[in-house]
């Protein structure tokens, strides 16, 4: 089993005619991603990478039953293409553009919210790389080839050290569930729990190592639910250890604005509540592994 995608994921990409909707399209395709059609308003009817282009999503569900869709449009058009998405019936949306403005994502929160929670399309990122389920499907902008199939799942708002992750594993012989990426945003779609509680449910899956960062209360959240309700252990990594206070660091939402939102105080709290640790990025691989070892 994968949490979110796998290889019968029917899968269309917003924005499906653009030079980066392109490519990474292609990417997907060449991976195995059961990549169906795409969309670009006014070119409905065309093909594209061998596949039909639609105007509108709901033209995509009804014709080819897409279930899942990638976002590759403007910032400025981005949240009408995630509200349109929900509309349609689509049941997962990645949005990978970054600049979302956060009136915009506000709009976004709420509109899903008028659905009810079995009906709700599930949104991860803005600004986000993505998710694979290696050997199965990728949805996003990751370098799939770095991905083992595996047992342990990923979620973290880097996308890069996400990769770091991946490739520092797949080293030691250890493989990959599902990675998810939740971006960096201060306004996301999904929270570290929300993915974690998936994560629990799924059978494959027996460790899952959380990437986080400064600002925001996700991942002492997080961590609250993972004492609460998991079995399985949880190993997290916090970046941003000498990052000085109400400067923004890299991503939008990664800015300490009050108490609790600093590396080491996340750190410490995670701690509290039975979360192993990492203590730099570059020992991620390796503190997986000692905790697998110990299973």
């Amino acid at each position: 089993m994968a949490i979110l995608i796998d290889e019968t994921t029917r899968i269309i990409v917003q924005g499906f005619t653009g030079k980066i909707g392109s490519f990474h399209a292609q990417d997907m395709i060449n991976y195995g991603s059961n990549v169906v059609g795409g969309i670009t308003p006014g070119k409905g009817g065309q093909t594209h990478l061998g596949l039909p282009v639609f105007n509108t999503v709901k033209e995509a569900v009804q014709q080819v039953g897409a279930e899942a869709s990638i976002i590759f449009v403007p910032p400025a058009f981005a949240a009408d293409s995630i509200m349109e998405a929900a509309d349609a019936g689509i049941k997962y949306c990645v949005a990978i553009t970054d600049g979302i403005p956060t009136q915009d994502m506000m709009t976004v929160k709420s509109f899903l919210r008028r659905f009810p929670v079995g009906q709700r399309m599930m949104l991860t990122g803005p600004n986000c790389a993505g998710t694979i389920s290696p050997g199965r499907a990728m949805l996003g902008i990751m370098p799939g080839h770095i991905y083992m199939k595996g047992n342990v799942g990923i979620v973290g708002r880097s996308g890069t050290l996400g990769y770091e992750a991946a490739d520092q594993m797949k080293r030691l012989g250890i493989g990959i569930s599902t990675s998810v990426g939740i971006g960096g945003d201060p306004i996301n779609g999904s929270s570290h729990r929300d993915i974690l509680e998936k994560f629990e449910a799924d059978p494959e899956t027996k460790v899952i190592l959380m990437i986080g960062e400064i600002g925001g209360p996700q991942e002492v959240e997080a961590g609250m639910f993972a004492k609460a309700h998991m079995t399985k252990p949880v190993v997290a990594y916090i970046a941003g250890l000498t990052a000085p206070e109400g400067r923004r660091m890299g991503h939008a939402g990664a800015i300490i604005s009050s108490a609790g939102e600093s590396a080491a105080e996340k750190v410490a709290i995670l701690k509290d509540l039975g979360v192993t640790i990492c203590s730099t990025p570059a020992a991620m691989g390796e503190t997986v592994a000692a905790v697998l070892a110990r299973m």
